[in-house]
């Protein structure tokens, strides 16, 4: 005992205390158990017996251990190693032989004890480091957890005070529209008799309407009298002119012709003067050779008295002064020949004689043309006076008349004014009279007669009332009976009226976008009707550009033009269609085959929030700041829009289109905000099987379009009988459309008809309904404005 305790090392408490914690809890607890149950429930038995079990034990584990040198196997327990650590050798005094086997029996049993303690020491060891990576670890998730839940927490005490301010917005939004439905029925009161009195102001504006119409009229006889007159006048005053300007012509040439006679006539005086000469030396001649030449030359005097008055042809004058100049020189040459023989010369006085006979005829004629000449020129000036004194009073006439007519024309002018100004008082009170009714406008459009429409009777199916009332707000179908249909909305355009007359009559409704307000316009009608033309039409032709390319281009003009007022404007836009009760994304970059084939592709939900604004979640918004960015997002959606062929329509629109400009509004100067939503729709046509021959898709599209449309239908019906339920969620474009059906815009409809007598049917049941639309009141629309609070 002395030899075993010298040899081990001694321990203090602490290393007893540390060796117990050092065992784990569950090993420590066996131990106890095992220690407390071994105590009470084991009987005690002779230490002998003990001794010799574990002697046998110890042999046979030392056998096992020598012999595999493995003692990994052997498990010792509590009350063995306590046998073994407090066993007593019985050593013989002399037996020191059998002394040393017990006591190294001994030892090789302590040793294999001590091998397992190791053993077990090490798995301790290893257990507990894994229990402490165990315990980092939940210590280490623990945090994590906590930090979770505060963060949780957190969220959940934000979103609780969120809730009490929504709380209390709510209480402060129900405060404050109670006492705006007080003001509204105040307004409606004071609206209602503001709309007697207006309704009063409106029959004295038709009566003065009607008498300007008739003042209108006889001015426009007068004018039209007038302008016959005027007409007259200028045919009567151009045909004095052009005789005026004859005889203008004729006055010239005569006195041309007289001017030359007059020279002529001088010519022939300096001839004569000449010839006298000639004729006295001829004289002093001819004294002596005959008596009778005195005669000669009293006829030559006479004769040149008579040339002097001559007025007639210089042809045949000049041809006769030069006969006469030969002749003289054949009598200077006669006289001198004369002398040779009388008989001669005698000859030549006669042949002289009888030249100046004809000359004095020649003279007389010329004298006699002059005298008419003379006639026909003073008879001429007399007519030229009085159709100058005609011309000044004509001219005096005609003034009066085109001061007249320019009176007239101002007083046309004036009137037509008034007409104008009176039509647009008349388009304002009826869009604050719809306003404050809360009604859906309606504006009808005839398209034009095709070649491909049946002509089943001479007689139009279509007609337009021209009483004063229902002019340009009337229409009238007739079936083929004779059985005549009235139907009145607020505009009626007939298949004459271009787009810019129809884009000019909502250009005030899409201003409204710009002020704050949400617009909604949509085209309602048949296969064929026309929607798509009145929406779309050919944005590449600029005259058949629709309401969509129109309304785009004055939106950003007049955003613009307000720039210098201090506004500043974001637009978004957005374009999607409805397909088979599908929403498909037309902007989006990234279409999966499997939704072009008719799998499910990306899924779109329709939210409303309680500011009355509609969301399509994931669908594509684009930031738009020129009207080339909206074109070219327009031909993208144009493209990738699902048209068909049917035999009502070469290219049929089988969804219904969508477009959505968001516009967000802020002016530096005022510190105002507006946000408005502008929403052009083109909706799918209604169609009979009967006459489109849908078959396969074109069926299914055929079926879900009209479902729709009567989903639409029961919703105009539902808001017509002021029902407590509206259906609203039967249709993905019901949902759609609900702000615009049920809520506070400004919401335009437009019925669209087909003049085909083939199509009166289709035509009466659109008409229909678009008057049970315009019977609906959807409520007052107002406008998203705030002003910024500044600090």
């Amino acid at each position: 005992m002395t030899s075993r305790n010298q040899n081990r090392p001694p321990r203090s408490p602490s290393s007893k205390k540390e060796g117990v914690e050092s065992i784990p809890l569950d090993k420590r607890r066996r131990i106890g158990m095992g220690r407390t149950g071994g105590a009470t429930n084991a009987e005690r038995k002779p230490f002998g017996s003990v001794n010799k079990k574990l002697d046998v034990a110890a042999t046979s584990d030392v056998g096992s251990c020598v012999e595999g040198s493995d003692c990994g196997n052997v498990e010792f327990t509590k009350e063995e190693i306590d046998a073994l650590v407090n066993e007593r050798l019985k050593m013989k005094k002399f037996d020191h032989k059998g002394n040393m086997e017990l006591v190294s029996e001994l030892n090789a049993r302590l040793k294999v004890c001590i091998k397992w303690f190791q053993k077990r020491d090490e798995a301790h060891v290893e257990g507990e480091g894994k229990l402490q990576n165990a315990l980092d670890a939940l210590e280490k998730k623990c945090a994590e957890t906590e930090a979770e839940m505060k963060n949780k927490e957190e969220r959940f005490s934000a979103t609780i005070s969120e809730l009490r301010q929504d709380n209390t917005c709510v209480q402060e939004r129900l405060v404050k529209e109670e006492s705006e439905k007080l003001d509204a029925i105040a307004c409606h009161r004071k609206e209602n008799e503001a709309r007697i009195a207006l309704e009063a102001l409106q029959a004295s504006l038709s009566k003065d309407l009607e008498k300007a119409q008739q003042d209108i009229l006889v001015a426009n006889q007068r004018a039209a009298s007038v302008d016959d007159m005027y007409k007259r006048l200028q045919e009567y005053n151009l045909s004095l002119q052009q005789y005026n300007s004859k005889l203008h012509s004729e006055l010239e040439v005569a006195r041309e012709s007289l001017k030359r006679v007059e020279k002529e006539k001088s010519t022939i005086m300096e001839n004569h003067s000449t010839l006298r000469g000639h004729y006295s030396s001829l004289q002093d001649q001819l004294n002596l050779a005959r008596t009778a030449q005195d005669e000669a030359l009293n006829q030559k005097d006479t004769l040149a008295n008579e040339v002097k008055c001559l007025r007639g042809e210089l042809q045949q004058v000049r041809e006769d002064r030069d006969r006469q100049v030969a002749q003289v020189q054949v009598l200077t040459s006669d006289v001198v020949k004369y002398k040779e023989s009388t008989g001669e010369s005698c000859a030549k006085l006669e042949y002289l004689m009888e030249k100046t006979k004809s000359l004095e005829e020649t003279c007389s004629s010329q004298r006699e043309q002059i005298r008419l000449l003379e006639h026909q020129l003073t008879a001429t000036n007399e007519k030229l006076k009085m159709s100058d004194l005609s011309s000044i009073q004509t001219r005096a006439e005609f003034e009066e008349q085109r001061r007249n007519v320019h009176d007239l024309e101002e007083r046309l002018a004036e009137t037509e004014y008034q007409l104008v100004e009176g039509e647009k008082l008349r388009k304002k009170l009826h869009n604050t009279i719809l306003e404050l009714k809360g009604n859906i406008r309606v504006f009808c459009r005839v398209r034009p007669v095709l070649p491909d429409d049946v002509a089943g009777s001479e007689q139009p199916v279509i007609s337009y009332p021209t009483s004063t009332e229902a002019l340009g707000r009337g229409i009238d179908v007739i079936q083929s009976a004779g059985q005549k249909y009235p139907f009145n909305f607020d505009k009626v355009f007939n298949h004459d009226a271009s787009q810019q007359e129809v884009f000019v009559e909502i250009s005030q409704l899409v201003q409204s976008a710009l002020d704050g307000y949400k617009v909604c316009i949509f085209a309602y009608g048949q296969t064929g009707s026309g929607k798509t033309y009145t929406m779309m039409g050919k944005p590449e032709a600029s005259e058949q550009k629709g309401l969509i390319p129109r309304s785009l281009e004055q939106i950003f003009q007049t955003s613009q033009s307000l720039i210098a007022q201090g506004w500043k404007y974001k637009m978004q836009a957005s374009m999607l269609e409805i397909y088979n009760e599908t929403i498909r994304d037309l902007l989006s970059t990234n279409k999966s085959s499997g939704a072009e084939n008719g799998a499910p592709g990306k899924q779109y939900t329709i939210k409303h929030d309680s500011n009355g604004n509609t969301n399509v979640t994931d669908l594509t918004i684009v930031d738009v700041c020129r009207i080339e960015e909206i074109s070219s997002l327009l031909r993208q959606a144009a493209q990738s829009r699902s048209v068909g062929k049917t035999q009502m329509n070469e290219q049929s629109s089988r969804s219904h289109f969508v477009f959505t400009l968001r516009i967000s509004g802020v002016n530096e100067g005022t510190e105002q905000q507006v946000q408005g939503v502008l929403n052009l729709i083109d909706l799918a046509g209604s169609e009979r099987l009967s006459r489109s021959g849908a078959t396969g898709d074109r069926l299914k599209e055929t079926q879900a379009i009209n479902r729709s449309l009567s989903s639409l239908s029961d919703v105009i019906f539902a808001l017509a009988k002021k029902e407590d339920h509206v259906p609203f969620r039967n249709s993905k474009l019901t949902y759609l459309l609900q702000p615009c059906l049920g809520g506070d815009s400004k919401t335009l409809m437009f019925v669209n008809i087909s003049p085909d007598p083939a199509s009166v049917g289709e035509s009466l049941c659109s008409l229909r309904f678009a008057a049970r639309v315009n019977a609906c009141e959807i409520g007052i629309p107002r406008r998203q404005m705030t002003t910024q609070m500044t600090s």
